[in-house]
């Protein structure tokens, strides 16, 4: 628990005053966000917010997963950095960087649009592959790898085993689905920023749970007939409290109304970390239910897109979602609170399912 408290309370220090020296800066440099003409029209008077402010984000997760893996050395019963934590921050980090370099461009063009669609997507699946072809080494001294070619829900489903080909074509998407539905969902004043938030959150309560339960563990005095066949949950755990700390002090500078925009690269770093972790907890399914407002931003886009081109109609008023309820009248805040509450009922859901698969695998 040493180690989950220090990320957290590192990275929320880091991010809450590092952000304002961002916004300080980027604002004298006219670092400002662009804002699209078709959008939703109350959203012009943000023309000229400070953008990527997802560094602060990203130099906090990495200072409070270094600061909390060196107090993990000096721990009994601690540990330090490992293949999983690393690979994971690697992968969000690798897409944090095409984040930067699609808002630079917006930046220095002053425009909305930044990098094209399709040098987007080359970066995102570039940095998925590395991660996808990664994952699958660095054994353990118990001969255990970050991943699993197993398919995922709360437990490996040990009959659908992907060939590794089909593994990696896998990650690829899941990496390009979720880097994509969190980006999506950065589009109102503390939105995404909130929702990751408990995302990682709820995702502190199930690696810890995975390490106290771990099937490699030593302590006799625990019940592990329902464990977990997870590498490195601890470091799971650190990595994602450390996000958590990350959002919630960006949140204090990006709530309505905004300081300072994540812009792409905090949107991508944070939709990383989301990818990144289903994979190394094995629960890649799972975190559909947890993020699922991430999956609903996502899908009406694609559903916004496919109807648009096989039809001609738009089914929605505009999308991301987010911006359909705005059109209809409702103030951006009212959206924000409302998406936070169907974000927190899935997270809420997705801990009953997980707790109620420990009972059922559990004799004890």
């Amino acid at each position: 628990m040493t180690q989950i408290i220090v990320a957290g309370v590192v990275a929320f220090v880091v991010s809450i005053f590092l952000t304002p020296v961002l916004i300080l800066y980027f604002r004298r440099r006219g670092f400002g966000q662009e804002i699209r003409i078709e959008g939703p029209k109350s959203h012009l008077s943000k023309s000229g917010t400070p953008t990527m402010g997802g560094l602060a984000m990203v130099v906090a997760v990495w200072l409070a997963y270094i600061a909390a893996g060196l107090v993990g050395q000096f721990t009994v019963g601690g540990g330090g950095f490992t293949a999983s934590g690393l690979l994971v921050l690697g992968l969000a980090t690798g897409l944090a960087v095409v984040g930067t370099v699609d808002d630079g461009l917006k930046v220095f063009k002053r425009h909305n649009k930044g990098l094209g669609i399709v040098s987007k997507t080359v970066g995102q699946v570039a940095a998925a592959l590395a991660f996808a072809v990664l994952i699958l080494g660095f054994r353990n001294s118990d001969g255990i790898t970050p991943a699993s070619t197993s398919l995922s829900y709360i437990r490996d489903f040990v009959a659908v085993t992907f060939p590794v080909v089909v593994f990696l074509i896998f990650i690829v998407a899941l990496v390009f689905v979720w880097s994509n539905a969190v980006n999506f969902t950065d589009g109102l004043d503390g939105l995404a920023a909130g929702s990751v938030a408990m995302v990682m959150g709820t995702y502190v309560i199930f690696s810890f749970w995975q390490f106290r339960y771990s099937c490699f563990s030593s302590n006799t005095e625990v019940d592990l007939s329902g464990c977990y066949q997870v590498r490195d949950p601890l470091d799971i755990a650190v990595l994602c409290s450390a996000a958590l700390g990350a959002c919630l002090g960006f949140l204090w500078w990006n709530a309505a109304p905004a300081k300072i925009f994540m812009g792409d690269t905090g949107s991508m770093f944070l939709g990383g970390l989301v990818a990144g972790v289903s994979v190394v907890s094995h629960t890649e399914l799972l975190m559909v239910v947890v993020g699922a407002l991430f999956i609903i931003e996502f899908v009406s886009v694609v559903i916004q897109v496919v109807a648009f081109r096989t039809t001609g109609r738009r089914p929605f008023r505009m999308t991301p979602i987010h911006h359909h309820f705005e059109n209809g009248g409702w103030k951006e805040t009212t959206v924000t609170i409302r998406f936070w509450l169907i974000c927190a009922i899935s997270c809420g859901l997705s801990i009953a399912l997980f707790y109620g698969d420990w009972l059922a695998n559990s004799t004890g």
